[in-house]
C-alpha cells in the first residue's frame, strides 16, 4: 500500500470513529463557538484515550500513537472538520512531552496517566508583568529552603488557571547567572497554600486569562523537572515538533466550513455584497490551499529526518492572519446578527449559530500574539532566514 493509500484509509477510519463517538451536542457547541465544560472535555478526552488516540505524538510506551507528522496533520484536520473539541494543549503538547523527556519515573507514573484520562489539567506559568515576549527577564523567585523551594511572584495571561489542577512554571533560582542560565522548571499543585488566582476578562466578557499570585509558596524540590538552573532547556524542548504544527490549517478549514454555512443562512443581502463575499471566500480558499501545501512540505521534510529551520515562523504568521480574515468576513456577512447581545432578551432573539460570532472574532485577534507574536516571528525570519 502506498503512502497516499495508507493516508486515505486512515482518514476514513478517523471519520468513522468521530461519527460514532463524538457527541453531537458537543460538536454543535464547538461549531457555534460556545463554551465547553471541564466535564464534557474530560469525557471526550477519556473516549480518545480508550481508543489510543489521545496523545498522537507521544511514544507508544507512554500511551501515545507515535504517528508521523503527516498522520497527525490528517487526524487534526478531520477532528476539526467534525468540530471535535481540541484537548488541553498544556497537558498533551507541552508539559506531557517534557515530563516524558526530563521527568523521573515517579513523575511519569503519576502525571502521564492522569493527563491522558483527562483527570488532571495543567496550565502554563511563563509570562509575567514585564516578561512576556522577553521571557528571559522573568522575576518570580524560587529560593531553596531545605528540600523545598519557596516561590514568590506572579504569572499573568494564564489561560485556564481557573479549571487547572497544576501549573508548570519557569522560576528564577539563580540571580547571579546570565538570564537564561538561572531559570528552573517546576510543577506546582494549584491547591498549595499561598496561591491565589484572579480573573482577567476580555472585552467580549469571557474569562480568557488569569493572574496567578505566589506568596511564599512551598514546593518540594522533587517537583522540579530537569536540572536546577536548566529550565530554559526544558522550556525550549516543549516546542519540539509542535513548532511544525503552528499553521492552524485544521482550524482554518473548520472556520471556512462555518463561514460557508453562515453565508448560506443569510438570504437578504444585496447582489453587490453577495458578489463581494463570494470573491473574498475564493481568495481565502486559495490562500488556505497554499498554506496547507506549504505546511505539508515542511512536515514531509521533517518525517524524512531532515532539519526544518525558522521558515515555520511564516506558517505561524499566515495561519493566524488567515483565521482573522475569515472571522472578519463571517462578522460582515451575517450583518446585524453579529452585534453582541447586551441582555438576555436580545441574546434570545439572535439565532444560536450567530450568537458567538462577534465574541469569536474578538477572541481570535489574539492569535497573532499567542504562541509567539507576529513581531517576534518576523524578527526570527529576519535574523535566521534573511540574515539581517
Amino acid at each position: 500500500m502506498s503512502k497516499r493509500e495508507e493516508h486515505t484509509v486512515f482518514e476514513k477510519e478517523v471519520k468513522e470513529f468521530l461519527e460514532e463517538n463524538l457527541p453531537k451536542h458537543l460538536a454543535r457547541k464547538i461549531e457555534f463557538g460556545e463554551s465547553v465544560s471541564r466535564e464534557e472535555l474530560t469525557l471526550w478526552t477519556s473516549t480518545l484515550d480508550k481508543k489510543g488516540w489521545v496523545a498522537p505524538h507521544w511514544p507508544l510506551e507512554f500511551g501515545g500513537t507515535d504517528w508521523n507528522l503527516q498522520k497527525r496533520h490528517i487526524f487534526d484536520v478531520v477532528c476539526r472538520k467534525y468540530h471535535a473539541p481540541p484537548l488541553s494543549g498544556f497537558g498533551f503538547n507541552m508539559v506531557g512531552p517534557a515530563i516524558i523527556k526530563y521527568g523521573t519515573d515517579r513523575q511519569r507514573n503519576y502525571f502521564l496517566p492522569q493527563i491522558r484520562s483527562g483527570e488532571l489539567w495543567f496550565c502554563q506559568g511563563y509570562s509575567e508583568p514585564g516578561a512576556g515576549s522577553d521571557l528571559a527577564n522573568l522575576k518570580m523567585s524560587a529560593q531553596r529552603s531545605g528540600d523545598s523551594y519557596v516561590l514568590n511572584g506572579s504569572k499573568i495571561w494564564t489561560s485556564g488557571a481557573e479549571d487547572a489542577d497544576w501549573i508548570f512554571c519557569l522560576v528564577r533560582t539563580d540571580n547571579e547567572s546570565q538570564l537564561q542560565k538561572g531559570i528552573s522548571f517546576v510543577l506546582v499543585d494549584l491547591n498549595t497554600y499561598g496561591i491565589s488566582i484572579k480573573p482577567l476578562f476580555a472585552f467580549n466578557r469571557k474569562r480568557l486569562w488569569n493572574q496567578v499570585f505566589f506568596d511564599s509558596v512551598v514546593v518540594p524540590i522533587e517537583q522540579r523537572l530537569g536540572e536546577e538552573n536548566k529550565g530554559w532547556t526544558v522550556a525550549k524542548s516543549l516546542l519540539g515538533d509542535e513548532r511544525l504544527m503552528v499553521s492552524r490549517v485544521a482550524e482554518n478549514k473548520r472556520v471556512l466550513g462555518v463561514l460557508r454555512k453562515n453565508i448560506a443562512r443569510m438570504k437578504d443581502r444585496s447582489v453587490l455584497l453577495e458578489e463581494a463575499i463570494k470573491k473574498s471566500v475564493t481568495q481565502i480558499e486559495i490562500a488556505l490551499l497554499a498554506l496547507e501545501h506549504t505546511s505539508l512540505r515542511f512536515l514531509q521534510t521533517a518525517d524524512k529526518g531532515n532539519n526544518v529551520g525558522a521558515e515555520v515562523s511564516l506558517l505561524k504568521i499566515l495561519g493566524s492572519q488567515l483565521i482573522q480574515r475569515q472571522d472578519e468576513l463571517i462578522f460582515q456577512s451575517i450583518d446585524h446578527l453579529a452585534v453582541p447581545a447586551s441582555s438576555s432578551e436580545s441574546q434570545e432573539a439572535v439565532p444560536r449559530w450567530a450568537n458567538a460570532v462577534a465574541s469569536g472574532t474578538y477572541h481570535h485577534r489574539g492569535y497573532t500574539i499567542a504562541g509567539g507574536s507576529t513581531e517576534i516571528q518576523r524578527n526570527i525570519i529576519a535574523k535566521q532566514i534573511l540574515g539581517l
